[in-house]
């Protein structure tokens, strides 16, 4: 892969303004000279775009946790063969709304899947790859939930979900941050857009050189 090249993921619970965030960082980084792909999960690809109907639409009980592992590590297989890693190898900066953190705070803290079978599983479907930078947006669970609903689409399988879901996904991105404070940022979501803007741009600044 390039050298240039950099790989960040903005990860958070329901609400908390991560597709509002990548488009100002994203502009940010291209007022600099960069090249940038903004991407999501699941999706990014066509294939994995085709998984993450089954994954977000429907009724909450539609699979259960190591099903929606599986799918979700299908789609990000397809996802980083098809649009990141190319992105990457050719310099580019790229910008993922959700990747690997999710499934870890969803499927294992939110759903009690084992850590360890997913651990193994992400071994298999990408091995050793990781984000070079992380931005968890931590907001309350109340006004994530509310701010979901009010954008309500199609998509509102995982939303549905009851409250103890989010508290547990909520605590589970705390702890992915505490255990991996280099790769991770936990930025206050609470604030207003620009203020968020701006902490983000300054955390890309002094993390990654941007």
């Amino acid at each position: 892969m390039g050298q240039a090249g950099r790989f960040i993921t903005l990860e958070g619970g329901e609400g908390a303004g991560k597709t509002t965030q990548i488009v100002r960082l994203a502009e940010w980084l291209r007022a600099g000279g960069r090249e940038v792909v903004t991407t999501r999960e699941p999706g990014g690809a066509a294939g994995a775009e085709m998984i993450r109907k089954l994954l977000v639409e429907g009724p909450a009980e539609r699979w259960d946790g190591p099903t929606e592992a599986l799918l979700h590590y299908a789609a990000r297989r397809d996802h980083l063969r098809s649009t990141v890693w190319p992105a990457l190898g050719r310099g580019a900066w790229v910008i993922s709304d959700r990747f690997a953190d999710s499934t870890r705070a969803y499927q294992g803290y939110g759903h009690g899947l084992d850590l360890a079978l997913l651990a193994r599983l992400h071994d298999v479907a990408i091995g050793e790859f990781e984000p070079d930078l992380t931005l968890i947006l931590d907001l309350p669970i109340d006004i994530g939930l509310a701010r979901a609903a009010a954008r309500r689409g199609s998509e509102t399988r995982y939303e549905s979900l009851p409250r103890d879901f989010h508290e547990r996904v909520h605590a589970g991105f705390r702890a992915i941050a505490k255990s991996a404070p280099g790769r991770c940022a936990i930025v206050d979501a609470s604030t207003d857009i620009d203020t968020i803007a701006t902490a983000i741009a300054r955390i890309v600044a002094e993390r990654l050189g941007a």
